[in-house]
């Protein structure tokens, strides 16, 4: 009798199991960027606590929002795609183009009329984030990381130079001259550092068109629309950086890794670096932060960066589990973890609550100066089409030539207007 009793607990306990093991679904994610690894895996711990019948597991990171588009053009083409992908905001509408005609991509509105519709997203947020994510209508993705650029600046290298921290300037003649003062120090230090020459993407030369208050493509959106005044002070104020403001051409990470040396007057950035920044000049140097200055005080603008999570899952289930990973992502709690484990901006408006990020950013204002340029921020459109990666690639080997002296800023214009206008056509 009591091995009866042993065989059936036994065989009870195996069924339990094999029932957990299938009602246990695994979703892959997938996102650029491997620096962002740490807070991403913290995502996910603090989802499968609360969510322990949904395994969370990571493909390699790409290593940009541009590496990450092509990826995933890729999968799509051979049917192995994750089941949720953070898009670049400006590559997002090319990518739903491009996977909605074949049902590669997952409309959210039957999951958002669920958790209350218009009302709960506007519980949540603010709808400059929601559009982020919308195109054609349609909201595709939750919006999980955005940010604005900003400047860091090194407090002492700045005051040394005779540079007034409490009175940092206000627009681009300022910094510049400011960078230059700098740079004067001499012993290996640069001034300006403005690497939109060596950038992963079109973040920084979008920034400097917006914030003149101008048009990124003409209305027909079938041509760039900085092909005359525009274009031309945005290359001339990339040419001043290095003729003036003392900056040295360099690659990406070795800007970086200047800054944080201890040896560069002022760098533009994303806020996303405030945290790696900080950590990384402890003891060095005193970090401060300042807004991005617009030459147009009225309607000057700067681009939103950041990325939203969109849904690729083709089974019912993993949709559904995909749907409450990314619905926690980008909630509160996981704006909390995002932000901390970053120096993005929150994407959930509520999660500015004193007990989640309000007290935090009331004592780490380096990490509140994007906030602080909220009502300037607009969203970061793409190109028509599927060449957004070549046409940036192919214009900034042009800023690169044209801030060298290499290449004169109106030759430079010239041929930026032509190869972009062509790959688009293209």
């Amino acid at each position: 009798m009591n091995r009866l009793l042993g065989v059936a607990a036994v065989t009870a306990s195996l069924a339990f199991a094999a029932a957990s093991a299938q009602a246990e679904v695994t979703i892959e994610v997938m996102h650029p960027w491997p620096g962002h690894n740490h807070f991403h895996e913290a995502e996910a711990k603090a989802f499968m606590e609360k969510h322990p019948d949904i395994k969370v597991v990571f493909r390699a990171s790409p290593e940009s929002y541009d590496a990450g588009h092509q990826a995933i053009i890729r999968d799509a083409m051979t049917g192995n795609l994750p089941d949720v992908y953070h898009a670049g905001y400006h590559l997002l509408p090319a990518l739903v183009r491009t996977l909605e005609p074949k049902g590669q991509i997952v409309d959210l509105k039957p999951f958002i009329d669920k958790e209350g519709g218009k009302g709960w997203l506007d519980d949540n947020f603010n709808p400059a984030m929601i559009n982020l994510t919308t195109v054609d209508g349609k909201i595709w993705g939750m919006p999980f990381n955005a940010s604005t650029p900003i400047i860091f600046y090194n407090k002492e290298l700045v005051e040394k130079a005779g540079g007034d921290t409490a009175h940092l300037p206000t627009d681009w003649d300022g910094w510049i001259a400011l960078g230059a003062k700098v740079a004067a120090l001499g012993g290996g230090v640069t001034g300006a550092s403005y690497t939109i020459d060596v950038w992963p993407d079109d973040w920084l030369w979008r920034a400097l068109i917006s914030q003149q208050g101008q048009p990124f493509m003409k209305d027909d959106g079938k041509a760039v629309a900085w092909d005359g005044d525009s274009g031309r002070k945005a290359l001339e104020l990339a040419r001043r950086f290095v003729a003036e403001g003392g900056m040295k051409q360099m690659e990406f990470d070795q800007a970086r890794q200047q800054f944080v040396a201890g040896l560069t007057g002022f760098t533009v950035q994303s806020v996303n670096s405030a945290r790696s920044f900080e950590e990384m000049s402890a003891g060095k140097f005193t970090v401060g932060t300042a807004v991005f200055p617009v030459t147009n005080k009225e309607a000057g603008k700067v681009p939103t960066g950041g990325n939203g999570a969109l849904i690729l899952a083709k089974d019912a289930d993993k949709q559904a589990a995909a749907w409450e990973y990314v619905k926690f992502i980008s909630s509160p709690e996981g704006q909390k973890i995002a932000v901390l484990g970053s120096g993005y901006m929150p994407t959930n408006q509520k999660a500015m609550a004193p007990e989640l990020l309000g007290d935090f950013y009331a004592s780490h204002p380096n990490w509140r100066t994007s906030l602080d340029q909220i009502d300037r921020a607009a969203p970061w459109a793409g190109y028509p089409g599927t060449n957004a990666v070549e046409i940036w690639r192919t214009q900034r080997d042009l800023i690169a030539e044209v801030m060298s002296g290499e290449l004169p800023v109106d030759d430079g214009l010239a041929e930026m207007v032509k190869a972009t206008n062509g790959l688009i056509a293209k």
